[in-house]
């Protein structure tokens, strides 16, 4: 049965939700993640953000992260007192990181790849890489609403 669960290690109150490395798996990610939020009633600015950055880090695990028979992970913790959350989407391939994209080249210039990540920058407090033994990583981004906001 394919349900949500609590691995060991995993802050209390997070969802964890393992999907297919498939395209449908990276749409699933970001329903699963606003549904997951609105129950938990976080606030409709975090969700909407967290919806962008969950399905672009989706996506770049099904596209730069995917290996045969693996699928990716995606995990929220949520702390709603704070208004704040993590996500994390982790996948198989340890070898293949993400980076930002580089500066422009030139007055005009558009970079061929790497948008997606300028995306979670922007929406994102900050998001980092590490490593997942035994052979994968996990892309981590932290998402807050300002207390004014």
């Amino acid at each position: 049965m394919n349900h949500a669960t609590s691995p060991v290690g995993a802050p209390t109150g997070a969802f964890t939700q393992l999907l297919s490395s498939t395209r449908r798996g990276a749409r699933l990610a970001r329903l699963l993640a606003v549904t997951e939020l609105r129950s938990r009633g976080a606030s409709q600015d975090l969700t909407e953000r967290a919806e962008l950055v969950v399905a672009e880090l989706a996506a770049n695990a099904v596209l730069h992260g995917r290996l045969s028979g693996r699928c990716f992970r995606l995990t929220l913790a949520l702390d709603p007192a704070a208004d704040r959350l993590r996500v994390e989407i982790t996948d198989a391939r340890g070898d293949l990181w993400p980076w930002p994209a580089p500066a422009e080249d030139g007055p005009g210039a558009l970079p061929l790849g790497g948008r997606g990540l300028a995306l979670v920058t922007a929406l994102a407090d900050h998001w980092d890489c590490v490593p997942h033994p035994p052979g994968g990583k996990t892309v981590r981004a932290v998402l807050t609403t300002p207390a004014d906001g």
